[in-house]
């Protein structure tokens, strides 16, 4: 199964580490990951320059306009569908 972050973006879904909003990155060890990312040029802004949440896959970051609860509700539903 796939998720589909925005901008017809789509990874795998058993790629996926962590679903987060990015309002926890203003400060602290988030915000050190993603600028640490963006380093060594990781970070994906499917967003349009509208971030809500930031995905970590197994190899990459990705920034989408999609908020967390939203994208983590669609990989829910679809654990469920695959499990039916």
């Amino acid at each position: 199964m796939f998720l589909h972050l925005g901008a017809d973006m789509v990874v795998p879904l058993r790629d996926v580490i962590s679903i987060t909003d990015l309002k926890s990155t203003r400060s602290g060890i988030n915000k050190e990951f993603i600028n640490k990312m963006r380093d060594e040029k990781k970070v994906f802004d499917v967003s349009e320059n509208d971030p809500k949440s930031f995905i970590i896959t197994t190899n990459k970051v990705y920034l989408s306009a999609i908020s967390s609860l939203t994208l983590k509700k669609r990989a829910i539903d679809f654990h469920i569908y695959e499990n039916i």
